[in-house]
């Protein structure tokens, strides 16, 4: 008997072509939470910072650039990899944190919401197109291909845009040494309806939300700079330590639930796709992953990274690693017909999720 699952026909993204290397931070002047100058040389901050992230550049946004702008780029990508009419879009949902982000402006812009600049951008006429944006974290844009799938399942959709799209350069403290992981990004997929015998393309998925004792893992607060701190501009900050021990805990359990539920092993799992969000602490969730299991020779290919190069740019990591797996972009990393993948993320609130994905 034939269902309807969601299959992602089209990807596209966006990596900015500034690139900002380790270095350039050697002149900066980073401060404890106090206020205080770090007793350390800034060399030694950098070169530690890349011995425990694994990132020795990422890509920011240009001056001119704004968030819809980079998402316009990955959204129409998207639509011409899936070969379809933007006016048959049913949805377009825009996973984002900080809205329209703006060149030396720390204010965040979300009206009008970030879905219907793209849309309008893009100069969709339909007024069927529903155009929204979700908030949760870095795994918002997981949770949006969550949100498509039960679009297209229930019949309410046929063909769904997934955005995901970042500017955290000029949300980050520039005093904070922490604001070295962040990046600016976006990626984007065409979600579409399919009937088919058998179970492919979005089989399955789980979200979770602890906010009870980490909500606050990841907040906005004022710049360890007195001077800047008075102008009470928000920054974006985090206890890393504590999201990292809960990232490790946590993030193998809930993928290891979602494929308990089809019966699933993780030696049948061809890819991870997991949020870019330091480079040790996604060797170190895999590892857990597979030892879950009882697996402790780990697949050298299993997990493509981006994270050295292009940095955490937050909801856009996964959709934008997806897109440089699909076509190819990934030297080492290849994925054919019946391959599962696995999607997953972690973020914000704390909220964490994954999505089970066979190619078709």
């Amino acid at each position: 008997m034939k269902k309807i699952y969601s299959l992602i026909t089209g990807t596209g993204s966006y990596v900015p072509s500034k690139i900002v290397k380790n270095d350039d931070f050697l002149n900066y002047n980073f401060l404890e939470s106090t206020g205080e100058k770090i007793d350390r040389a800034n060399r030694e901050i950098v070169d530690k910072f890349e011995e425990i992230t694994t990132i020795s550049e990422r890509r920011y946004a240009e001056d001119h650039q704004v968030t819809s702008d980079l998402a316009l780029i990955a959204a129409e990508q998207a639509i011409k990899s899936a070969g379809i009419d933007k006016e048959e879009l049913d949805y377009l949902i825009f996973a984002h944190n900080f809205g329209e982000t703006l060149p030396n402006d720390t204010r965040i812009d979300i009206l009008p919401t970030l879905a219907s600049r793209v849309k309008a951008k893009l100069g969709i006429k339909s007024p069927h197109a529903i155009a929204y944006d979700i908030l949760y974290g870095c795994p918002g844009w997981v949770q949006a291909l969550i949100q498509s799938d039960y679009y297209i399942r229930s019949g309410d959709a046929k063909k769904v845009l997934v955005i995901g799209a970042d500017i955290l350069s000029r949300i980050a403290d520039p005093h904070d040494r922490d604001s070295m992981i962040y990046a600016d990004g976006a990626g984007a997929a065409i979600v579409e309806a399919v009937e088919s015998d058998t179970p492919v393309g979005i089989i399955g998925h789980n979200s979770q939300s602890d906010a009870i004792g980490y909500v606050n893992l990841l907040h906005m607060g004022y710049s360890y700079n007195r001077e800047l701190a008075e102008k009470k501009d928000l920054y974006l900050k985090m206890n890393g330590r504590r999201l990292y021990q809960y990232a490790l805990e946590n993030v193998p359990k809930a993928i290891k639930s979602a494929l308990d539920k089809l019966k699933l092993h993780v030696n049948d799992v061809k890819k991870v796709l997991i949020h870019q969000a330091n480079g040790k602490m996604d060797d170190a969730i895999l590892k857990r992953l597979f030892n879950l299991y009882g697996v402790h020779d780990i697949p050298e290919s299993v997990m493509p990274m981006t994270i050295s190069w292009l940095g955490n740019s937050s909801v856009a990591t996964v959709p934008t690693l997806l897109d440089m797996v699909m076509k190819g972009e990934m030297k080492g990393h290849s994925i054919t017909s019946g391959d599962n993948l696995v999607l997953a993320s972690v973020g914000a609130g704390m909220n964490i999720n994954s999505v089970i994905y066979r190619m078709p």
